[in-house]
């Protein structure tokens, strides 16, 4: 993604200090439709929680969080509501192989799918759609409401994300410094779509981290369902 900083001097060097060693692990690592390739409370300013789901609003959107993934720095992935119905897409970028780069097109473990809410909560608990044996399930999300969506923009950037490869430090192509990771792709997705009170993310930025800072976003412990 393109460079998005805590107050841009810090928080750069905090995440080019990290990079060293999430280098070292990259390990950011379908459902009714089928899979295709501190605690915060929450925001009550969006009207009911729609059908079959505890996120207020007709829109919505959720981070899923694996806190023990790459080595603890953390694993996302991310789920939107389709505007005023109990159909939710959702996804993520698992990159099982744990390279630290795949150029465009190549496999990165992406896959995304679309059910309920209770159905994206299962999956996402069993790691229902994960590309092999995964060792660590999704265990906490984070969700918040929205009054609206822009589902098709949000459905783009999936499309981009999946065939964008994997980036964790300097690209081979370019020799220049970025990150294609889990965090990238979750956060694009979800600036897409519009989410409410998205906290930017940054270059090689720990996943854990940013999960902490997403402020007035639901957190709860996702158990296997």
């Amino acid at each position: 993604m393109a460079g998005r900083g805590w107050t841009g001097g810090v928080r750069a060097a905090v995440a080019a200090a990290a990079t060293v060693t999430v280098v070292g692990i990259a390990g950011c690592e379908p459902t009714d439709t089928g899979a295709v390739g501190q605690p915060s409370a929450p925001a009550t300013d969006v009207g009911r929680a729609g059908p079959g789901s505890d996120v207020p609003g007709p829109g919505g959107a959720c981070v899923f969080v694996k806190p023990d993934g790459a080595q603890k720095f953390g694993h996302v992935g991310w789920g939107f509501r389709v505007t005023g119905t109990d159909r939710w897409v959702y996804g993520a970028v698992e990159n099982p192989s744990g390279r630290i780069y795949t150029p465009p097109g190549g496999d990165i473990g992406a896959w995304h799918a679309e059910g309920t809410y209770a159905r994206m909560l299962g999956d996402m608990s069993r790691d229902a759609n994960y590309p092999g044996s995964s060792e660590d399930p999704y265990s906490r999300y984070r969700c918040i409401g929205g009054r609206t969506g822009d589902v098709t923009a949000a459905r783009a950037m999936i499309d981009k994300v999946e065939r964008r490869g994997f980036l964790v430090g300097i690209d081979p192509r370019t020799g220049e410094f970025g990150s294609r990771d889990c965090l990238d792709a979750t956060y694009d997705v979800l600036k897409a779509y519009k989410a409410r009170r998205l906290t930017p993310a940054y270059q090689t930025e720990i996943p854990n981290v940013w999960v902490a800072s997403l402020v007035l976003w639901t957190d709860k412990t996702l158990k296997p369902q």
